[in-house]
């Protein structure tokens, strides 16, 4: 793989976005990593990863409303996201993840570009996401990616406690 001078990795031909449901056995892998590393980041603050992670059903990340996409190469899952209804021309983005051994190559951003052209494909105008203070990584992706923060980036990031940000999909949208 190439790597660009930003450390975005150029697509491998082995590399591929599968799009996947959300309950299936090919995610189990990134969701007890989300709820291991949401564990070791907030403990049982906002009632724990496990309660966070079980929130939503599986059906809302499926079809029409909703999309669950793994990045994978050779058959190994590097990255991967979710979309849901927020509401009727907003996608509410969900469970970005990259795999551990897999960090600092770009791979979140790619994800998140596929949700937002699949979000788009699907009729969304708008995405809504947020995520938590103990995340500055994520925080910094999401800046990067053109979302406009919902808070006050002033304020210590405890203070603020979820971080939401809100992007448009469409040129002509300025909600």
């Amino acid at each position: 793989m190439t790597t660009t001078n930003d450390r975005t990795p150029t697509p491998t031909s082995a590399d591929e976005f599968r799009y996947v449901a959300a309950d299936g056995p090919e995610v189990q892998p990134l969701l007890r990593d989300l709820e291991r590393e949401y564990d070791s980041r907030y403990g049982d603050i906002f009632g724990g990863a496990a309660q966070e992670l079980s929130r939503y059903p599986a059906e809302r990340f499926a079809r029409p409303d909703g999309a669950f996409v793994l990045l994978v190469r050779d058959g190994v899952a590097l990255a991967g996201g979710a979309f849901m209804r927020y509401d009727a021309d907003t996608a509410e983005i969900k469970r970005v993840w990259t795999n551990a051994d897999f960090r600092s190559q770009g791979l979140a951003k790619r994800v998140l570009a596929e949700l937002e052209d699949e979000a788009r494909r699907r009729g969304y105008a708008h995405i809504h996401l947020t995520t938590g203070p103990r995340q500055p990584e994520a925080v910094r992706l999401y800046l990067g990616a053109g979302y406009t923060p919902q808070f006050d980036t002033t304020l210590p990031a405890d203070e603020v406690g979820v971080h939401p940000f809100r992007k448009s999909l469409t040129p002509w949208s300025h909600r």
